[in-house]
């Protein structure tokens, strides 16, 4: 649901991981190498990324770096639409690999907004998940707005488009068509089309397509999966298709891919 912990306290911070949770990373001081996926990230003092469900992250190195690991579930946190576009508000959660080390200007507020959730979470105090819940709100609202003072242009989808996001993620193996998506968002093709297009410049079919490329190439990093095992878990029948289709999107084939990149644990 919510937890928090310090990097100390982590013991598989240099281990990867990947979870279907929302993941915070405060650097309060030092600094250290973290990997999101295939991208790496050079987190310094007074810094933060954020990491959308579903991404592989960990640590490559921390040289004696401090600070908060925050990870919390969508359902914890995403009661109505307006949590829902807080979350991803400017990228900070954003299923598009568009990871990012994020400067705080008023560094001092969101650690100690990250110590009292602390404290909340060891103390359990009457309603503390209500009040958890209050402090990550005022947590993302002040990167946002560290954000926009570095010059950062305002990105605000609108809930229906990251539900829909959602939903995709969720449901890689059913291979589900545009309007069976619709349908379970209770909505039109059309609009689906044109949020995608509005936040992505893309057709739905499209988004789709560019999220199952992605998850392949995590599948064939991280996972200990031949090609036809990848294929199936993301809902080709046919590996020879799938292998056209990932050739496509990435530039080489599957298995020239995992050769290349994957991860070996």
């Amino acid at each position: 649901m919510v937890t928090i912990e310090t990097f100390g306290e982590d013991i598989d911070i240099t281990t990867p991981k990947r979870m279907m949770k929302y993941v915070l990373i405060w650097c309060s001081s030092g600094n250290a190498i973290v990997v999101v996926d295939d991208k790496e990230l050079k987190l310094e003092p007074h810094a933060v990324i954020t990491i959308t469900s579903g991404q592989v992250h960990y640590f490559k190195n921390a040289h004696n770096a401090k600070g908060y690991i925050l990870e919390f579930t969508l359902d914890y946190f995403c009661k109505d639409d307006n949590d829902i576009e807080l979350v991803f508000q400017n990228g900070l959660f954003c299923h598009f690999a568009m990871n990012e080390v994020i400067t705080i200007e008023n560094f001092k507020f969101l650690e100690e907004q990250l110590r009292k959730i602390e404290d909340e979470l060891k103390q359990k105090p009457y309603q503390y998940l209500i009040s958890v819940h209050s402090r990550i709100e005022l947590v993302l609202i002040e990167i946002n707005r560290s954000k926009i003072k570095q010059g950062n242009e305002i990105w605000k989808p609108d809930a229906l488009f990251l539900k829909f996001l959602e939903l995709v993620r969720a449901n890689f193996e059913e291979q589900y068509s545009i309007s069976k998506y619709a349908q379970l968002l209770e909505t039109t093709e059309s609009k689906l089309n044109e949020q995608s297009k509005l936040f992505t410049g893309k057709t739905a079919q499209n988004v789709i397509y560019g999220l199952i490329a992605s998850e392949a190439k995590r599948l064939l990093t991280y996972e200990k999966l031949i090609v036809k095992e990848v294929a199936f878990n993301l809902g080709f029948s046919d590996p020879f298709y799938f292998s056209n289709f990932f050739k496509r999107y990435v530039g080489m084939s599957p298995k020239a891919y995992q050769t290349q990149y994957a991860i070996v644990n």
